[in-house]
């Protein structure tokens, strides 16, 4: 691997143009089994800017992950593996309804490490989302490729914490598949069973990253309606599957995801 030419892709941007339709915002509500969302009207809940800007990749140009080929704005990693190991959100305005919104995205960072898991590289993207007011979100997103695992991931040590609120989740396909095409994201791991088991060696679909991010969030707007979120920091410590149904945990700031095993799969602390 060389590291150094990957480097070379550290103050890469780009730039792109949307509206805050509300289109997206009646695909989420129906994903999240709301009738009626506890969002502050007339202005994107937290998160929802994920759910634009999206990549319309040429068919052509797919790679056989479903992702648009490396070595365009991300650098060209050879790593099977790519999730969306964490990130770092602060929300600085409000985005209403039918704005018009860009977004500005630079590679801050390329770092090679290697694990039990065998190899890694870590890429931080940094989006700086505007809208009328002027910057609305700066974000910092960690996105990770991996070498298939030698073995088996050992068994985590079970949550301590002691959640105040828990919603359990049943991660079916419907609902990884409805989440994929409100992003679309072809990514197969997600909804191609066969891929996501003979290709990249999981026992099911993937839940994706963002969604579960979503969930958390949504699982504290449904204890804290209408609040208004300044900043939301996550993290990925474990993959869940469509195999099991997973827990959204919430004590105070603090949010977490735990697997069938009780393992902590997913961290999220927000701040209002």
């Amino acid at each position: 691997m060389d590291i150094a030419h990957l480097k070379s892709w550290i103050g890469r941007s780009e730039s792109a143009n949307d509206v805050a339709a509300a289109g997206q915002l009646a695909g989420l509500a129906a994903i999240l089994d709301h009738e009626t969302p506890p969002w502050i009207a007339g202005e994107l809940p937290p998160l929802a800017h994920w759910l634009y800007f999206l990549g319309h990749a040429r068919q052509s140009e797919l790679g056989e992950d479903g992702h648009p080929r490396r070595g365009g704005f991300l650098p060209p990693i050879e790593l099977p593996r790519r999730m969306w190991a964490g990130g770092r959100i602060e929300f600085h305005g409000a985005i209403a309804i039918g704005a018009s919104i860009e977004r500005r995205s630079t590679i801050k960072d390329v770092s090679a490490k290697t694990g039990a898991s065998g190899d890694m590289v870590f890429v931080t993207v940094s989006h700086k989302i505007f809208a009328g007011t002027g910057l609305v979100i700066s974000e910092e997103q960690d996105i990770v490729f991996r070498d298939m695992p030698k073995a088996p991931p050992p068994p985590g040590a079970a949550e301590a914490r002691t959640a105040r609120a828990t919603r359990r989740i049943v991660p079916d396909p419907m609902l990884l598949f409805r989440f994929s095409a409100l992003t679309f994201n072809a990514h197969r791991i997600h909804y191609d069973r066969d891929y996501a088991r003979n290709a990249e060696s999981y026992p099911g679909l993937v839940v994706q990253g963002p969604l579960i991010a979503m969930l958390l969030v949504d699982h504290y707007l449904r204890a804290h309606p209408a609040a208004r979120i300044s900043s939301f920091t996550f993290r990925a410590q474990r993959p869940l599957f469509d195999t099991a149904p997973f827990d959204l945990c919430m004590a105070g700031n603090d949010l977490w995801a735990l697997n069938a095993n009780r393992e902590t799969a997913f961290t999220a602390t927000v701040s209002a």
